[in-house]
């Protein structure tokens, strides 16, 4: 996906013709809530304006901005909101322009929520829209990482091309509403809230949980409570930032990983959740069978020279190959570093210590907080 090009200030980027208001299609809004993303935001704008079926407002949040996010938005050809005494970061910032935005929209109207570190596909909204039937309450986006990083942006890029094919392989159900980009049904946020209110679901009494870690995630089950599906259709592609230092690549994982752990807790074992806690077991058995083979590994080397036997070299070499394979997507290079695969279970345990580590704090009652990354 090619980075559209930046303007910073002045001249006013321009922006194309919006669609008629007063149509028979349903309007779409996109909100893009920002915590100081100068150097990001006139990105995330110019993508919304080259899509094939563009939105007719473009919102930036901006959530207690010290930079140059709200001159460059208003330069780019976006409207900005600016969140007053906001203490809940951005689910807050959300809230409260949601709650001055779906006033002026009908219920079959659409609201996007991306992120400002996020690229949409000229295809994203079209065909989020198309995919958007009676039964769905909100579309996903399907992220893939931006380049550079290094190895720890190419060990993102590969993770993130294996969760697409997971999606494809899933008809492209959506587990999580991505908070890089989703586009809602104005009816189905309306819902969320009224549920809300009264008592159906927790985390508040808006649109986003405030008690959180992670409101996308929290989100997706608040609109599957609700009975809708959740998809994250093919042409809804996404890019978006990647991190570049573990302490960063640390802060992200435990957000997400603590997030969707206390998101289970609070709503307990219900249809939509079954799935999600089965999940989180499985993850749990791999923590402890990857474990059990490193002190087997280790003890073996430790009583002398290991033995090669070919049913267990096969084995292996099959779980090489399947490593390399399902790395296509993410190039060549990324295939070969996949094959080497000592390097990706230093990653594979990198993300086991996020799942003990989340375990544990929230055993200790740890208190987990939402960190900007």
């Amino acid at each position: 996906m090619r980075r559209p090009r930046i303007i910073r200030r002045s001249p006013r980027a321009r922006v194309p013709d919006r669609q008629d208001d007063t149509g028979a299609e349903p309007r779409i809004v996109a909100l893009i809530p920002a915590h100081n993303e100068a150097q990001r935001i006139a990105a995330a704008i110019a993508a919304l304006y080259r899509q094939e079926r563009p939105p007719q407002r473009v919102v930036v949040v901006a959530d207690n901005c010290t930079d140059d996010t709200v001159a460059i938005a208003r330069a780019n050809g976006a409207s900005v909101i600016e969140s007053e005494l906001n203490r809940h970061k951005k689910a807050g910032a959300l809230n409260q322009a949601l709650d001055r935005i779906l006033r002026e929209l009908e219920g079959a109207d659409f609201v996007l929520v991306q992120d400002a570190d996020t690229v949409l596909a000229p295809s994203f909204l079209a065909s989020a829209i198309e995919a958007m039937g009676r039964s769905v309450g909100a579309v996903g986006g399907i992220f893939f990482g931006e380049g550079g990083g290094g190895l720890l942006g190419a060990l993102q890029r590969i993770e993130f091309h294996r969760y697409a094919r997971e999606i494809a392989r899933r008809d492209y159900r959506a587990d999580v509403l991505t908070g890089t980009a989703t586009l809602f049904r104005v009816r189905t946020l309306r819902e969320v809230k009224s549920a809300r209110l009264t008592g159906r679901i927790g985390g508040g009494t808006s649109y986003y949980s405030l008690a959180s870690l992670t409101e996308d995630d929290e989100m997706t089950k608040a609109v599957r409570t609700l009975g809708y599906r959740t998809v994250s259709p093919p042409g809804c592609a996404v890019e978006t930032e990647v991190m570049t230092s573990l302490p960063k690549l640390w802060h992200q994982r435990m957000r997400w990983q603590r997030g969707a752990l206390e998101n289970l807790r609070d709503y307990g074992w219900t249809r939509v959740t079954a799935p999600y806690i089965v999940r989180q077991g499985f993850m749990g058995l791999s923590v402890l069978f990857l474990a059990l083979y490193l002190v087997f590994t280790g003890w073996m080397l430790a009583r002398g020279r290991p033995e090669f036997r070919p049913f267990w070299t096969a084995v292996g070499l099959v779980f090489v190959a399947e490593k390399v394979v399902t790395a296509h997507g993410a190039g060549w290079k990324a295939q070969l570093l996949a094959g080497t695969l000592a390097v990706e279970l230093a990653y594979d345990m990198f993300q086991h210590a996020v799942y003990v580590r989340s375990l544990w704090d929230m055993a200790r009652r740890s208190e987990e907080r939402w960190c900007a990354t």
